[in-house]
């Protein structure tokens, strides 16, 4: 039976001896958002997850009792502190090594999730590990993630 030859000038398409192959080079996902709406997501996620720890956290503290004001102060004063470190990580982070970067935001999580946890008016011993045990798991994953999508410089290849 007949097979045709390849095309010439066509690279990659029928010939077997081709240099490019689809793995050469990674691809980027398409960026569907515009530039707008990344400075807008930029602000508005780290104030939109601190009222939320806020919340949570004056929540945890007042343990379903009446709002005080001391209670709706500590709410504002946690969601403000939440979402300048959140700032601050998120600027400084991605410029340390891998491992750096992923235990900063693991200490980050560890920390946030061992405060408010404390709140419920659980025991100090018991707050400190379950922030312990949250920030190794931020920590395996980020370091993970962070592992497998940048290389040893930092630079990110995908």
């Amino acid at each position: 039976m007949a097979h045709a030859a390849p095309a010439p000038g066509r690279p990659g398409r029928t010939s077997r001896t081709a240099t490019r192959t689809p793995y050469t080079t990674p691809s980027r996902t398409p960026d569907v958002f515009s530039a707008r709406t990344h400075r807008i997501a930029q602000w508005a996620v780290p104030v939109t997850l601190g009222l939320i720890y806020g919340y949570w956290v004056a929540a945890n503290n007042r343990s379903g009792g009446e709002i005080t004001g001391w209670n709706l102060l500590l709410g504002f004063v946690s969601a403000l502190a939440f979402m300048a470190l959140w700032v601050a990580l998120w600027a400084v982070a991605p410029r340390m090594k891998r491992e750096l970067h992923a235990l900063l935001w693991a200490a980050f999580a560890g920390s946030a999730f061992g405060f408010m946890y404390s709140q419920a008016g659980n025991p100090p011993l018991r707050s400190t590990g379950m922030a312990l045990a949250a920030a190794a798991t931020v920590f395996a994953i980020l370091f993970y993630r962070y592992y497998t999508h940048e290389d040893a410089a930092g630079r990110r290849i995908r």
